[in-house]
């Protein structure tokens, strides 16, 4: 275990002291260790670029996160009744899991161009007033990166829950038939709380995703129109590579690891707390 240690520590532990130790100075091009301390972060807090794209992550994350688990869900329960051609079915909702979220954006964004995507190709038919111009209009655009996240992410909370369901005992769904329970309220009352844990880390990993939210907005929207997408991970590439503002960009950083953690934390004790009382 010693070289996984090193790397643990070395390497990402490491990093991740360097990174916060760079916020606190006054680095530009390249770190300098002239250190402000806090100065870093406060320019950050007041900096209308930094809010926007806090605003637009809070919007994509929350619609992308309750839609991924619902849609997840949904499609793991029809996956559940032991439909035939079950594997197909399996590849294809997890297929989209597979790529990269670059590809991904690039799929989706030469689906919805209003030039030759969806809206050019209902208006051939015949379809003249149709509109789908989303992807160009600053009010909508980022419904557009939850639509592409979604179609992507959902497939593997249909795997993780699927799992779930496949573990909750046949005698169980015996028992409630007998019963004469709504099978509705067997999922809501009785399924749903047996399969939390799974549901959580399906959650914890769409919440990791949704922090680092770069390669898709990049590919998808280029952070367009305007501001409407723009998401701190982008804010961070920029200001590192684009604007040599290392020490802002790292505090941007560490702002986004801050946010993993306080998502991560109550999540973990929670499952440590189902685990328990189950065990109990």
């Amino acid at each position: 275990m010693l070289p996984a240690w090193i790397i643990v520590i070395g390497v990402f532990i490491g990093a991740m002291i360097w990174t916060f130790v760079i916020s606190m100075t006054n680095s530009r091009l390249i770190p300098i260790y002239k250190f402000n301390f806090f100065d870093q972060y406060v320019r950050l807090m007041n900096q209308d670029a930094w809010l926007v794209s806090v605003g637009n992550l809070v919007v994509f994350g929350v619609l992308f996160i309750l839609v991924c688990l619902v849609l997840g869900f949904l499609m793991a329960v029809m996956m559940d009744q032991k439909i035939r051609a079950e594997s197909l079915f399996r590849t294809i909702f997890l297929y989209p899991y597979a790529m990269s979220f670059v590809v991904t954006g690039l799929v989706w964004q030469w689906v919805l161009n209003p030039t030759f995507g969806i809206q050019a190709t209902m208006r051939s038919w015949g379809f003249d007033n149709f509109v789908f111009d989303w992807i160009v209009r600053p009010d909508r655009a980022i419904f557009v990166l939850v639509l592409a996240a979604v179609w992507q992410g959902s497939g593997l909370v249909m795997a993780i829950l699927l799992a779930g369901l496949r573990g909750v005992d046949e005698d169980l769904w015996k028992a409630t038939k007998v019963d004469g329970i709504a099978k509705w309220r067997v999922y809501t009352s009785i399924v749903l709380p047996i399969i939390a844990p799974m549901a959580a880390t399906a959650t914890v990993l769409l919440s990791v995703s949704v922090v680092k939210a770069y390669d898709l907005v990049v590919a998808l929207t280029g952070g367009g129109p305007g501001n409407a997408t723009e998401v701190p991970a982008k804010f961070v590439m920029e200001n590192l590579f684009e604007r040599q503002n290392v020490a802002l960009a790292n505090a941007g950083a560490i702002m986004m690891l801050a946010a993993v953690v306080v998502i991560a934390t109550p999540i973990y004790y929670a499952r440590r707390y189902m685990a328990q009382k189950a065990a109990g």
